[in-house]
């Protein structure tokens, strides 16, 4: 698992080498996140990221997933679309190979309840309960 040190480091890299542009804010683990790869902060420009992607085994997945929180950044500073739905964001985001979607990992599709029909026997595994 890489640590926060290690994750601006990776963060500043990948935006100088994909848009020839600095990242001159934090990038920050955000250990509540728990459905996304990561988030952009309109307010403070911080970028937070979902440690599950940190992991070693989930690292392959942590370049595009930089990549798509650095669209909304660059886009959002330059003023120009920024949101999934604009036109700059999804032409940029396609040019620089990142992301659209954070990829589902095993850990969070684990069901913890799991029920059975008494009459038909059919199995149910719920993540609530």
């Amino acid at each position: 698992m890489i640590n926060e040190q290690e994750l601006q480091q990776l963060v500043e890299t990948i935006s100088l080498e994909s848009f020839g542009r600095p990242f001159l804010h934090q990038a920050k683990i955000n250990r509540r996140l728990k459905t996304t790869g990561g988030r952009y902060q309109l307010s403070d420009h911080h970028l937070e990221f979902n440690p599950l992607f940190l992991k070693e085994e989930n690292l392959h997945y942590l370049p595009g997933i930089i990549k798509h929180e650095l669209v909304h950044y660059h886009l959002h500073l330059a003023g120009l679309g920024y949101q999934h739905k604009d036109r700059d964001f999804k032409l940029l985001l396609k040019k620089v190979g990142g992301s659209r979607y954070a990829p589902r990992l095993e850990e969070s599709k684990r069901s913890r309840w799991h029920y059975r029909c008494r009459q038909c026997g059919q199995d149910y595994w719920r993540q609530r309960q």
